[in-house]
C-alpha cells in the first residue's frame, strides 16, 4: 500500500497502565507535516474499560477502532523475542511504516526527528509495519537499498535500538526472503524482520502478523509478487489464523497489541481490508476483543 510514514510513541507501565503521546513533529519542522500521520491513545487507558483509538492521516481521521481488555495476538509456533521493561516497569517504543525511500520523500528529515524523540523518550525499540523498501522490496541481501534506505538513514544515537519489522505488500514485490535473511543482521544488528512473530515485554506482548498474503488482489493484479514460503496460500493462512486464535486464548499479558501492514477498517484512501474483516475480525470478536 502506498502511503506516508507514520510515527507513534507508546509507553506502558504498571502504575498508569499505558500512555501514548501525540508527537508534534510538524511543529519542529513544518515540511514534515505531509509525511506523517499519528496514532493517539487516551492517557487513562485502563485494562477494564473500552476506549477509542484514532489514526490521523495528514490531519484527517482515517481509522477508528475500539480497544478493550486486549487487542489481538498471534502465537502458536511463532518465534518469540524478549524485551525487558525499564527499572520503573515502563516500556517505550516508536512505530514507523512505509519508509524505505533512499532518503527521499522526507525520509531523512523524519529519521532525524525520530532520533531526537527516541533519545528524549529513551525508547526501548522501534517497530516497523512494512513497506520497508520501495518500490519493489530488495533484490537480494546485497541490494544497496538496505544501506541507502536503512543503515545510512537511521543513524541518530536515539535510534540505535532493536528494530522489529514485518513485511508490506511492496516488500513482497522483491526478493522477499532477502529481508528475512539473517545476513542482514550481520550487516546491521538492529535489523530483525520475520513474517509473523511475538515480542514479549512482560506487561505487554506485541503480535506481528503477516497481512499481505490475506489480500486477494495481490494474487490477480499485474504486479509480480514473491510468494516463497506462502504457497499453498490456503494452508499458510489457515495456520496463521489458528496461531492468532490460540494466542488470544492463552496469552496472559496485560497489554496485547497486534501489528501488521494492512488495517482491518479504515476511512482512508485504501478503505477496509475485506479479507481481514472476513477472516481475522471474527476471531477477535469471538474473544470479545471488540465490543
Amino acid at each position: 500500500m502506498k502511503g506516508v510514514a507514520f510515527l507513534l510513541s507508546f509507553t506502558c507501565n504498571k502504575e498508569t497502565q499505558s500512555h501514548s503521546q501525540f508527537l508534534p513533529l510538524a511543529s519542529l519542522s513544518p515540511s514534515l507535516s505531509s509525511s506523517l500521520f499519528f496514532l493517539l491513545l487516551p492517557p487513562h487507558f485502563t485494562q477494564n474499560r473500552t476506549h477509542a483509538m484514532a489514526v490521523l492521516w495528514n490531519g484527517h481521521l482515517v481509522l477508528g477502532l475500539v480497544l478493550g481488555y486486549c487487542l489481538v495476538p498471534s502465537l502458536g509456533e511463532l518465534e518469540r523475542f524478549v524485551e525487558s521493561p525499564k527499572g520503573d516497569g515502563s516500556l517505550t517504543f516508536l512505530v514507523v511504516g512505509d519508509w524505505g525511500r533512499r532518503g527521499n520523500y522526507n525520509q531523512t528529515e523524519v529519521a532525524h526527528q525520530m532520533g531526537i524523540i527516541g533519545e528524549k523518550l529513551d525508547i526501548d525499540f522501534v517497530v516497523s509495519t512494512g513497506d520497508n523498501f520501495y518500490e519493489d522490496g530488495l533484490t537480494g541481501v546485497d541490494d544497496p537499498a538496505f544501506q541507502e534506505s536503512f543503515v545510512n538513514i537511521y543513524t541518530h544515537p536515539g535510534l540505535q535500538k532493536q528494530w522489529y519489522s514485518v513485511l508490506g505488500n511492496h516488500d513482497y514485490r522483491g526478493n522477499v526472503e532477502a529481508q528475512l535473511n539473517p545476513i542482514l543482521r550481520k550487516m546491521d544488528s538492529r535489523w530483525l524482520c520475520l513474517r509473523s512473530f511475538v515480542v514479549n515485554a512482560e506487561i505487554v506482548e506485541l503480535f506481528f502478523v503477516d497481512t499481505t498474503p490475506f489480500v486477494d488482489k495481490y494474487f490477480t493484479e499485474g504486479d509480480v509478487y514473491d510468494w516463497s514460503g506462502v504457497l499453498p496460500r490456503k494452508r499458510y493462512l489457515s495456520n496463521l489464523l489458528k496461531d492468532v486464535d490460540l494466542a488470544l486464548k492463552e496469552s496472559r499479558a496485560k497489554w496485547k497489541i497486534v501489528i501488521g501492514h494492512h488495517t482491518i477498517k479504515s476511512a482512508g484512501e485504501h478503505g477496509n481490508t475485506a479479507e481481514l474483516v472476513a477472516q481475522l475480525l471474527p476471531i477477535m470478536q469471538s474473544y470479545s476483543v471488540l465490543d
